[in-house]
């Protein structure tokens, strides 16, 4: 079977992906876009966003990306179902292959594959994931004000999620598995300062617990020594880092140590010319929904321009 080839390939379809193809389907690059393993990315497992622009009584995160996905094929974008398993980026056209069997060469590629939370692996945070359970501070703290919450975590991370929502809960529980922090000097001296935060040492998270209707209503935390202490919360933050998917292309491109994708200045360009990132994969600091849209645009942009470079 021959090769199909396309000008734009963008692999990803949260925000950075579908802003990337309502871009770039403007641009007349006519986008191939593959949705992946989760088509809309980690957006579709959260109840209500209230945060991104433009959504004055919030939205479903499940909603908002199908109207994102409806907005870029409105523009032309062909949107496929599909995860890409393997990539050759050592030359233009470069080689994509997808669900193992499709072969693609694409003048440019846009990579919008984003990150995974990492979770405990409890069966009860899988099961009030969205009810209380979240992985986002920033996302998610706001549903929580006046309330008390825990955050899990020893890193900056963990640090900076227990900070942000002492400036809203009532009171923050930070759920350390060891006797420190691994976090900076300075987060840990703020947190420790804010006299909202209490630290729980040397704990590790048994079970979550709650009802159906009501969502997170507790934890059962196990010290070091086999006690175990029960808290009440309203709200888990799970706060132990993020996985950026980014396995597939790392021979070709660059990435920290992290596994994040570097990018050039303030551009969406990988190491490898014709090549673009964008949205959570080669973000590490932020990890909003609209700064991964923002991102999209540029990669967008970006391609065109390198096309346009070099006909």
């Amino acid at each position: 079977m021959s090769a199909e080839k396309v000008k734009c390939l963008i692999i990803g379809s949260g925000p950075a992906g579908y802003t990337a193809a309502i871009y770039a389907s403007r641009a007349n690059l006519q986008p191939v876009l593959y949705e992946g393993i989760q088509p809309g990315g980690q957006l579709t497992t959260t109840t209500e966003i209230d945060n991104f622009p433009g959504y004055p009584k919030g939205i479903d995160g499940q909603e908002m990306m199908n109207e994102l996905k409806e907005q870029s094929m409105r523009f032309g974008t062909d949107v496929r179902f599909g995860l890409v398993t393997s990539a050759d980026l050592s030359e233009r056209p470069f080689k994509i292959v997808v669900d193992e069997e499709k072969e693609i060469l694409a003048d440019t590629i846009i990579i919008a594959t984003g990150a995974t939370a990492k979770y405990l692996g409890l069966e009860s945070e899988e099961k009030y994931k969205g009810q209380g359970v979240s992985a986002c501070a920033t996302c998610d703290g706001f549903f929580y004000k006046g309330k008390d919450v825990a955050v899990v975590g020893g890193g900056d991370t963990a640090c900076e999620e227990a900070s942000y929502l002492a400036g809203l809960c009532n009171k923050v529980y930070l759920i350390v598995r060891r006797d420190v922090l691994r976090a900076s000097k300075a987060m840990q001296d703020r947190v420790k300062a804010t006299p909202n935060i209490e630290i729980l040492w040397q704990h590790n998270t048994k079970e979550i617990t709650g009802t159906p209707m009501g969502g997170v209503n507790g934890a059962i935390l196990v010290h070091k020594n086999g006690t175990e202490k029960k808290i009440d919360i309203h709200g888990y933050f799970v706060a132990i880092g993020h996985h950026p998917n980014s396995e597939l292309f790392s021979k070709w491109i660059e990435v920290n140590e992290e596994g994040y994708i570097i990018t050039e200045g303030k551009s969406s360009k990988t190491k490898v010319p014709g090549v673009f990132a964008a949205g959570d994969v080669q973000d590490p600091h932020y990890r909003q929904a609209v700064t991964a849209a923002g991102s999209g645009c540029m990669a967008a942009i970006d391609a065109e321009r390198f096309l346009s470079e070099n006909k």
